[in-house]
C-alpha cells in the first residue's frame, strides 16, 4: 500500500542529512572574561549543579551545525527563547558570511539547523528567526514542517529602515520575523505581554471623580451591524429617550447596560445628556498590552540606530557589521519570551547583539559563531558590557551598570582521525580527559568524574556508569573492577582492548574503542557552513528549481 500523499516543500537534496559528530566543548581561558565582583545574575552554564546566583555564559567559537549538536545531550528542553538572523540568501550581505547560496542549499542548512533547535527548546519555549522576502515563504511552509503549523505563532513585519530608497522599484523598509512555539498553547500562558506606554496611561481619564479610578471608554455607541435586540430605546439621566438612528445598533445589549447601571459604570456626560458610556478602569485591565505584529523602527530601533548610533560609538576601530539588530529590537524579543535568568540562545551571533541584550536583562545566553568576528568583533563588545562601559542600546532603559561574564569555548576536533595507512584511530590531540568525555557524549552517559573512583567517568542513571581508558585491561584488572563496583551497579569499559572473556563479569559490558563508535557518525568533518554536496548529483539539463 502506498503511502498517503502530503503537502510539503521539497527541494533538491531535502533527503540528505548530515550524521553529526557530538563534540565536547574546550574552554580558551585567555578569551574568556569575567567582572572583578560576581554580577547579582547570569548562569553557570557549565556546571552540572547550576548555582542560585548566576556567573557565566557561553560564546562558543566553531560551526554551528555541530555546535548545536554539542549542545543538544545538556540543554535539551531548556532553552526558553531562541533568536537567530541567518544569512537572508540575497547575493548582497556584508563579507563576514556567505551570503549568495543556492537556493536548495540554504533550505538544507536551516532545515538541519531548526531540527535540533527545536530539540533544544523548553516545552514553553519560542523560536524568532528575521528573514526578508528572498526566502521568507519558503522559511515560512519549511518550520511549518518542523515545528507543526498549529505551533505557528505569527509573523512580525519590523521596520528595519525608516528612510526611503530612490535608485530601486520600491524602496524595502522591512524585514520579517517568523515566530514558532515548540508548544502554542503553554507558550501563550508563559508569554509576557508589553509595558503600556505613559500615552497608553494617559488615555484613562476621571472626568467625574470616580472612586475607581481612571477609565476609558468600553463598550459604547452604535455600530453599523447588529440584530434588533440592539435596537432599544435608552432614557437618559437628562430625560431624553434615544434610539440609533436607522441603520444602526447598540454596540451593547439591554442586559450589559442594566448591569452596568447597577454598578455605576456608565456616563452619560457631564450634563447627562449625551449617549451612554460604559467604563473600562485601568486598574480592572491586564497589566501589559498585547504585542501588535507592525514594529516600527520608533520603538523598537532600526539597523542604522544599530549600526551608526550605537556600535561605531562603542567600538571606534572595528568595522561593525553592515545590517546589526538594534538592541531595542532584542529587547522587546527577549522581554516577551523569557523572565530574568531564563536562557536565550543565537547560534547565528553576528555581531553579538543577542548576547549583549540577554547580559543586560538579567538572561543567562549561548551565542555560536563560525567566523573569526567571535574574537575580534563579539568579545570586545561583550567586554564593554562587562565592565560596563557600553551604555548605549538599552542601557540605560535596564539600568546597566555592569557586571557578569562569560567563557569563550571552541568545539574540539573530532574524536577519530585516519592514519597514515587510512585506519581510523583515537585522534593524537586528546588527552584522557577529553577522551573520556568525549566517550560519554557517544555512548549516551554524563560525564562526571568521581574524585574517589577512578573508574567512574559518568553515569546514565545512579548506579550505571561509565569508564575510559586508552590500556588494555587485563583478566585480573578486569575481576577487581567488577568486584569493586559490586552487585547493585553496572559498569560500561570503553578501552583500547581487553585479554579476558567479556561474559564472565556480569556487571561490566566491555567495548573496544574505536570499534565501538566507528559507525555512530560522520568523522572529522568540521564545516557544515554551506557545503553540503548537493547539486553535483543534478544532471547537467535538470533546472535547479524547487519542486
Amino acid at each position: 500500500m502506498s503511502e498517503k500523499p502530503k503537502l510539503e516543500l521539497t527541494w533538491i537534496g531535502k533527503d540528505k542529512r548530515p550524521r553529526l559528530e557530538p563534540r565536547i566543548l574546550i574552554e580558551d581561558k585567555a578569551l574568556s572574561y569575567r567582572a572583578e565582583a560576581p554580577a547579582p545574575v547570569q548562569g553557570d552554564l557549565l556546571a552540572d549543579e547550576r548555582p542560585p546566583s548566576f556567573h557565566d555564559n557561553l560564546l562558543i567559537q566553531g560551526d554551528n551545525l555541530l555546535a548545536l549538536k554539542a549542545l543538544e545531550s545538556k540543554y535539551a528542553g531548556e532553552v526558553k527563547c531562541v533568536f537567530i538572523d541567518p544569512p537572508y540568501n540575497t547575493g548582497s550581505a556584508f563579507t563576514h558570511y556567505d551570503d549568495g547560496l543556492e537556493h536548495s542549499l540554504w533550505l538544507t542548512m536551516m532545515r538541519d539547523r531548526l531540527e535540533i533547535i527545536r530539540n533544544l527548546l523548553a516545552d514553553e519555549g519560542s523560536l524568532w528567526i528575521t528573514i526578508d522576502d528572498n526566502e521568507a515563504h519558503y522559511l515560512k511552509v519549511m518550520c511549518d514542517g518542523v515545528f507543526g503549523r498549529k505551533n505557528f505563532i505569527n509573523t512580525i513585519v519590523w521596520e528595519k529602515d525608516a528612510g526611503r530608497k530612490n535608485d530601486t522599484d520600491i524602496s524595502t523598509s522591512h524585514d520579517y520575523i517568523l515566530i514558532y512555539s515548540k508548544n502554542k498553547e503553554l507558550w501563550k500562558r508563559a508569554r509576557n505581554t508589553l509595558e503600556r506606554t505613559e500615552d497608553q496611561i494617559s488615555r484613562y481619564k476621571n472626568p467625574d471623580d470616580d472612586p475607581r479610578g481612571p477609565w476609558r471608554q468600553g463598550a459604547d455607541g452604535t455600530a453599523k451591524s447588529g440584530s434588533e435586540s440592539l435596537r432599544y430605546e435608552i432614557k437618559l439621566p437628562s430625560g431624553r429617550v434615544v434610539t440609533p438612528p436607522s441603520g444602526n445598533y447598540w454596540r451593547f445589549s439591554k442586559e450589559t447596560l442594566n448591569q452596568a447601571l447597577l454598578e455605576n459604570r456608565v456616563y452619560f456626560g457631564k450634563k447627562g445628556d449625551s449617549l451612554p458610556i460604559i467604563k473600562k478602569y485601568l486598574s480592572e485591565i491586564q497589566e501589559g498590552i498585547v504585542p501588535k505584529t507592525w514594529w516600527p523602527s520608533s520603538e523598537v530601533g532600526s539597523n542604522q540606530e544599530a549600526r551608526r548610533d550605537h556600535l561605531r560609538k562603542l567600538l571606534p576601530d572595528i568595522e561593525p557589521f553592515a545590517t546589526p539588530k538594534p538592541e531595542r529590537l532584542l529587547h522587546r524579543i527577549i522581554h516577551i519570551a523569557t523572565n530574568p535568568g531564563d536562557l536565550v540562545l543565537d547560534s547565528f551571533a553576528g555581531s553579538g547583539t543577542t548576547g549583549a541584550v540577554a547580559h543586560k536583562m538579567g538572561r543567562r545566553w549561548i551565542m555560536v559563531e563560525l567566523g573569526e568576528h567571535c574574537h575580534t568583533h563579539i568579545v570586545p563588545r561583550l567586554k564593554k558590557v562587562i565592565d560596563g562601559e557600553d551604555q548605549g542600546g538599552i542601557s540605560k532603559t535596564v539600568n546597566w551598570q555592569g557586571g557578569g561574564g562569560f567563557r569563550y569555548l571552541r568545539l574540539a576536533p573530532s574524536l577519530l582521525k585516519k592514519d597514515q595507512w587510512g585506519n581510523w584511530v583515537i585522534n593524537p590531540a586528546y588527552n584522557a580527559e577529553m577522551l573520556a568525555e568525549a566517550m560519554c557524549k557517544h555512548m549516551g552517559f554524563t560525564y562526571a568524574p568521581s574524585q574517589t573512583h577512578y573508574w567512574m567517568h559518568g553515569h546514565s542513571s545512579e548506579a550505571d556508569f561509565i569508564y575510559v581508558t586508552t590500556g588494555s585491561l587485563s583478566h585480573d584488572q578486569l575481576r577487581l573492577i567488577g568486584e569493586e563496583v559490586g552487585s547493585e551497579r553496572s559498569l560500561l569499559i570503553c578501552c583500547k582492548a581487553f585479554m579476558a572473556d567479556a561474559e564472565a563479569f556480569p556487571n561490566l559490558t566491555l567495548k573496544k574503542i574505536p570499534r565501538a563508535i566507528l559507525g555512530k557518525c560522520e568523522w572529522d568533518h568540521d564545516d557544515y557552513s554551506f557545503s553540503i554536496e548537493l547539486l553535483a548529483e543534478t544532471p547537467d539539463d535538470e533546472p535547479l528549481e524547487d519542486q
